[in-house]
């Protein structure tokens, strides 16, 4: 038997993935190897747009979320897709091309990659890359997972108009606006179905 909530006890952060043309939230990042140019993996659900642009990028950035940074980044970066939103347009953060790759900044620290290799399962794809830069930029807590979730309801907030109805999915935070939910919906971001969002009335 796996118990899922034995699974949420792995220690994961908080980083935005950019690449040219996508970017999303991760938390399975982890570093493989040392040296001067160590392998950093990540994974990406396969159901997530960046997933199927990061197949045709050769590089790739990480920024590295902090516990006290703006949370509307989070929200920017997180709770929308790029198939129908431009996230780097609407971010409240600069976005800054470094080594050919936009990278967010005012985050404790970023990281470029370059891509040496992927590994595919069922839902995930695992993206393998070279640090090429990396760039230490404020002194602070990194935002955990788990920190996330402890603080989601206070942190990210949804707020509606008058008679409007949000449906806020409880595994990401992504939001829906609509009186109901499609029908066969899932969530652009994590993929999961409607039994996982709470309804939230304006």
């Amino acid at each position: 038997m796996v118990e899922n909530n034995a699974l949420l006890k792995l220690t994961h952060g908080m980083y935005v993935l950019t690449t040219s043309g996508a970017a999303c939230f991760v938390d399975a990042v982890c570093q493989i190897s040392s040296g001067d140019n160590p392998l950093v993996s990540i994974a990406v659900n396969k159901k997530n747009f960046t997933n199927e642009v990061l197949h045709n990028q050769d590089r790739y950035a990480l920024s590295i979320v902090g516990e006290k940074d703006n949370m509307d980044l989070v929200k920017n970066f997180g709770f929308q897709s790029m198939r129908d939103h431009d996230k780097f347009a609407s971010s409240p953060n600069k976005v800054e091309m470094i080594q050919g790759v936009p990278v967010v900044k005012d985050t404790l620290a970023y990281l470029v990659l370059e891509k040496v290799d992927t590994i595919e399962n069922d839902t995930h794809t695992l993206f393998i890359g070279r640090v090429i830069e990396a760039k230490l930029t404020k002194q602070d807590r990194p935002m955990s997972y788990n920190y996330y979730q402890e603080h989601k309801d206070e942190l990210m907030k949804v707020t509606t108009s008058q008679g409007k109805t949000a449906w806020v999915c409880t595994i990401c935070g992504y939001v829906y606006y609509g009186e109901t939910l499609p029908e066969g919906f899932t969530c652009p971001v994590c993929g999961v179905g409607p039994e996982l969002f709470e309804k939230k009335q304006g």
